[in-house]
């Protein structure tokens, strides 16, 4: 593997307490706010000291607590793009770029960067006269101008709006199609991740809850934790009843499942794989509308299952919600059995 972490780390009252491998692909640590992204992230560049573990980039020994070995931040040759993106506000495209090579690298490189990143004409614009977008990606060239072995870049369209925001995006994807090392995508935005990472690292609470593939991940999610952040939003305590059916005890409502669910004690629905059912359907319960939820381009209606409280939530395409009001409400909802999520 080019990057392995194992480290620990408390700060302020946090513990962070994390284990993973990377390879030269794109690896994306999703997470909530505060849940030790970036903070990884800080320690594997060297601007936050780990209080013990080890963290090795393409066999180099970056941080070694037993050995005592703690290269600083110069001498790691990682990229970080932080969120605000750092440029130096008083110098111009063409200095930050520039910043820290040599005279050949600045005749070379520098103006290869500026064509590849769009850049052309705005060598002499400070980046209070650049777009959020120019600024971006005027960080990105200057990272990659140094040839670094890991790339990471910390929630980098968090500041921008959702036009600009999937644009670049699109071009971020093409730069690291084009980079031959291994990043790290820290992001709260599932999509985001979803379209830009080979594989997926869920964080929370300061530990890596699940770690693997992206696919498998988000379609059989089999932890609460990861089920909320792949967007489930529909999660009950479960109790088994027998081989094939498992009761979801905050909804009151029995489902039958695939076998094989031993140490299960939650189970989850996607709001957008429930379906309208008649009463004798497998996995069919009675609902009351609560109340209806209108997106740009997408209806959720929160429900309750019928004597209960706690809601359920189903999620349906605009056009598909025409024609459900024209039929009336349904009375009667279900979810297949291999589309119910068993979790830890």
């Amino acid at each position: 593997m080019s990057l392995y972490v194992d480290i620990k780390k408390s700060l302020n009252g946090f513990k962070l307490d994390v284990s993973f491998e990377a390879g030269k692909y794109t690896t994306g640590l999703l997470g909530a706010s505060g849940c030790g992204k970036s903070m990884t992230l800080k320690c594997i560049a060297g601007i936050e000291k780990p209080d013990s573990g080890l963290i090795m980039l393409n066999d180099k020994i970056l941080f070694d607590s037993k050995k005592n070995i703690n290269i600083p931040p110069q001498g790691r040759n990682t990229g970080y793009l932080f969120q605000n993106y750092a440029l130096f506000p008083n110098m111009t495209t063409l200095q930050n770029i520039s910043i820290g090579l040599s005279k050949h690298q600045r005749d070379k490189v520098v103006m290869e960067k500026i064509e590849k990143f769009g850049l052309s004409g705005l060598e002499n614009r400070y980046p209070h006269q650049l777009s959020g977008g120019q600024q971006q990606r005027v960080a990105l060239a200057r990272i990659l101008a140094k040839e670094p072995d890991i790339l990471m870049l910390d929630e980098p369209f968090s500041a921008l709006d959702s036009f600009l925001k999937w644009q670049l995006e699109q071009e971020v994807i093409n730069v690291l199609d084009g980079y031959n090392g291994t990043t790290l995508f820290v992001s709260h935005s599932r999509d985001e991740v979803y379209r830009i990472c080979s594989d997926v690292a869920i964080m929370s609470n300061g530990k890596i809850d699940t770690f693997g593939d992206k696919k498998q991940i988000f379609n059989k999610p089999t932890t609460v934790a990861t089920a909320m952040l792949t967007g489930c939003k529909n999660i009950s305590k479960a109790k088994k009843i027998n081989e094939t059916t498992i009761e979801a005890t905050d909804w009151g409502i029995s489902f039958v499942v695939k076998p094989h669910f031993d140490d299960v004690n939650f189970i989850g629905v996607r709001a957008h794989f429930l379906k309208i059912a008649l009463q004798n359907e497998i996995n069919s319960f009675e609902v009351e509308v609560m109340k209806i939820i209108e997106s740009p381009f997408a209806i959720t209606v929160m429900l309750t299952p019928k004597g209960k409280s706690i809601p359920i939530y189903w999620e349906v395409e605009k056009p598909y919600w025409e024609l459900v009001k024209k039929t009336g409400m349904p009375k009667f909802l279900s979810a297949q059995p291999d589309k119910i999520l068993l979790l830890k």
